[in-house]
């Protein structure tokens, strides 16, 4: 995701990945709706082809209704990480961006212009040399520890098995079935006779390790939980790990940033590891390409770790809460049962539902009272332009370029002060369709979506929002 943000805003970018091969696994199955509501804004859905949407959400196991909301919550469901990979895979090799299989970084340098990358690749040793070095490397992140940034978190206490199989159908358990004892297994149908099996257990070893689990350990505890045998079944992969979490204390140190499990290392948990490398991605991608592009400065690059370590540390503490009512045993029986009666209020539903999703993620984009300062810009709203023609919000964003929004009439003065960020915000003019109550007659916003200034209510003008998102002015007008 982010070598194809990076592409988009005009950097070159080549991605070094230590597999041979696409590892197969999917180890989350979806994501959650701001992930899905970025892959929109690039015109990425279709590529996954027919897609679920889950009507109910929960957290930690207790459900609430999605129905009761304004916005839709709901996420991917059912959707292998293997095809999405493959489909963003796709996407970045269209737009020319190398993908250089079997490549492990051993070591890096960084001097006054660049980052020199040493590495281990098929014909032996190398190096790249590059403006900067982003570590999407996972959880082990080897980037991370040699940039000498810290992961601090908690150790585990439980493990889990994970195995994706066929020729065995268990009874479908998609969010799970507790057991006595704290134990929980899932059952999770993926279609074509494939399922994925989950199993929580006290007595499973607190640290296990994948390279030694074989699948009959695996079908031997999920005999044991539930008493159904899939010992004859065909595994595609196994899988292991404990409950341990860590947040990196930096997601950036010189030239080196972090994204994804590298920066934040949580168990698997209705996807929101997925998710949350994905709004990193996208957020420090037209950041990142800008300062290369020479157009903003230095700075703009110190609001990636302002805008999503706060996003981590809240990830990890909101993981760590859902995971306590979901494994937790008969004590905590009587907070599942008054967190459900909560759920079916629409306030809390409300609240644990941003909490899932992704949409009430807000970031410090600077004084002002509209509502909507900080928080993505609902996709779905259309512009009615003067042509006649309506287009959506997501529709604008394509291009990964910052797009100002004039509505009701009265913005030439506003359209002259855009004219200078012309070859970096697009500017778009007409009306908000019926039914967009309480949006402002004129709104920046930033390439990944989120609301940077609003008039009125956006606490400053108009050419010191664009500067501060986009740098210095330059460049001729145009409207589309």
């Amino acid at each position: 995701m982010l070598a194809g943000e990076l592409r988009l805003g005009g950097a070159e970018v080549t991605v070094y990945d230590r597999l041979t091969a696409p590892a197969g696994e999917s180890r989350a199955l979806g994501f959650n709706r701001r992930a899905a509501e970025s892959l929109d804004q690039r015109g990425l859905l279709p590529r996954l082809g027919e897609i679920r949407w889950g009507p109910m959400g929960h957290f930690g196991g207790v459900r609430f209704d999605l129905g009761m909301l304004d916005e839709d919550h709901s996420g991917v469901l059912g959707l292998s990480q293997a095809r999405t990979e493959a489909a963003l895979e796709g996407w970045v090799t269209g737009l020319g961006v190398p993908v250089r299989r079997g490549y492990a970084v051993t070591g890096f340098e960084e001097t006054a212009g660049g980052v020199v990358v040493a590495f281990e690749g098929p014909d032996g040793p190398g190096q790249e040399h590059a403006g900067y070095l982003v570590g999407c490397d996972g959880a082990g992140s080897t980037v991370r520890t040699l940039a000498g940034i810290t992961a601090r978190g908690t150790e585990s206490t439980r493990g889990m098995y994970t195995a994706e199989i066929t020729g065995a159908m268990p009874r479908p358990r998609p969010i799970g079935e507790r057991l006595p004892g704290g134990a929980m297994v899932v059952c999770t149908p993926l279609g074509e006779g494939r399922c994925r099996i989950v199993i929580h257990d006290r007595r499973l070893p607190a640290r296990p390790d994948t390279r030694t689990l074989t699948f009959a350990t695996v079908a031997d505890a999920w005999q044991r939980l539930t008493g159904e045998s899939v010992h004859a079944a065909r595994p595609h992969w196994v899988w292991a790990r404990g409950n341990d979490a860590a947040l990196a204390d930096s997601y950036r140190r010189g030239r080196v940033f972090l994204a994804g499990d590298a920066a934040h290392d949580l168990p698997p948990l209705a996807a929101w590891g997925l998710s949350a490398g994905i709004q990193d991605a996208v957020n420090l991608g037209w950041k990142l390409a800008a300062v290369i592009r020479g157009t903003a400065p230095e700075a703009l690059l110190d609001t990636y770790h302002a805008e999503r370590h706060p996003v981590g540390e809240r990830l990890l503490r909101d993981a760590r809460a859902a995971s306590a009512v979901y494994l937790g045993d008969a004590a905590m029986t009587p907070l599942r049962d008054v967190l459900g009666e909560l759920a079916g209020h629409r306030d809390t539903a409300a609240r644990l539902a941003g909490i899932v999703s992704g949409l009430t993620i807000r970031y410090p984009v600077g004084g002002g009272d509209h509502p909507l300062l900080g928080l993505r810009m609902p996709p779905d709203r259309t512009v009615l332009r003067r042509d006649g023609s309506g287009v959506r919000v997501a529709e604008l964003l394509r291009a990964a370029r910052g797009v100002l929004v004039l509505t009701g009439g009265g913005g030439e003065r506003l359209v002259s002060v855009a004219a200078g960020w012309a070859d970096r915000v697009d500017t778009v003019t007409g009306e908000w369709s019926p039914g967009a109550d309480g949006l402002p007659q004129a709104v920046l916003i930033r390439p990944d979506g989120y609301v940077a200034w609003t008039a009125p209510g956006g606490g400053g003008g108009l050419e010191d929002a664009l500067g501060r998102w986009f740098g210095p002015a330059r460049g001729t007008v145009g409207e589309r």
